[in-house]
């Protein structure tokens, strides 16, 4: 009966997180193991508690007969400090600094084991803002804006730079940069619905344009912005064109050397 129960939580653990935020109903749990409905809440009481003290997530529980639950990611800020200081003490190694005050990152975020506590940290911090979609730009943008759509349970929308016929209709806005010159951001029409909840995920921010593209997308499509997440963002300039973002890292440039603050902002 140990090992049963054993391997039932183990199966039922794998399937609560293959689908983050995805209600499933208690009732087919107990169904699919041939076991009561208070067997299988108690079985995700366990769960939520070992995943309580892993710190990246915790079990929801709705109640009622056609009730169910669901995997939450919300990181612990014990968690996010201790994935982003591995992150930022990596991120400060002299060799990765590149002319104009950026530093490389690229072999970080496209590697699945570093993008996917990326984007659950960051996931985590607009969790009570329930978006409908993610919006990211191409091209380092995606990787931890998917993996922040996945532990949403959302699907993920991408303004690209250039109109692809595969995307098929699309709509086009200009917007300024820092240094004065205007580019255009296109999305596929098929992508984004009127009305919906957007939450805005960006690689590195400096002075805000690219967010700021992405907020006059989301006009566009009647769309509202619950939120602006970056990954790392430059302290300088002070002003950004736009109003608010959380960023899970700050750049700083200090006589020369590049560092990397932790932001815990949630």
């Amino acid at each position: 009966m140990r090992g049963q129960r054993t391997e039932r939580l183990v199966r039922l653990a794998s399937r609560f997180m293959l689908c983050p935020s995805k209600l499933i109903s208690l009732t087919h749990l107990a169904g699919k193991f041939n076991v009561s409905k208070t067997v299988i809440s108690d079985d995700v009481e366990v769960i939520n508690s070992a995943m309580s003290a892993e710190g990246f997530g915790q079990m929801q529980v709705e109640r009622g007969r056609s009730g169910g639950a669901r995997f939450i990611p919300l990181c612990t800020k014990e968690y996010k400090t201790e994935i982003l200081t591995i992150i930022a003490k990596e991120l400060t190694n002299p060799d990765r600094n590149l002319p104009g005050g950026l530093i490389y990152y690229s072999d970080l975020i496209f590697n699945p084991e570093k993008a996917l506590p990326l984007g659950y940290a960051m996931a985590s911090m607009f969790i009570g803002r329930n978006p409908d979609v993610v919006m990211t730009s191409e091209v380092k943008g995606i990787p931890i804006a998917m993996f922040a759509a996945y532990a949403l349970g959302v699907p993920l929308a991408v303004c690209r730079f250039r109109n692809r016929p595969s995307d098929g209709a699309a709509v086009g806005v200009h917007y300024p940069t820092a240094n004065g010159d205007v580019k255009t951001m296109y999305m596929g029409t098929r992508q984004l619905k009127n009305g919906c909840r957007v939450l805005i995920v960006d690689d590195f921010m400096r002075g805000g344009s690219t967010a700021a593209g992405m907020l006059l997308m989301a006009k566009q499509f009647d769309a509202q912005v619950v939120g602006i997440g970056v990954f790392i963002a430059a302290d300088e300039p002070k002003e950004k064109a736009i109003p608010e973002y959380y960023s899970l890292l700050t750049l700083t440039q200090q006589n020369g050397s590049t560092k990397l603050a932790v932001s815990l902002n949630k």
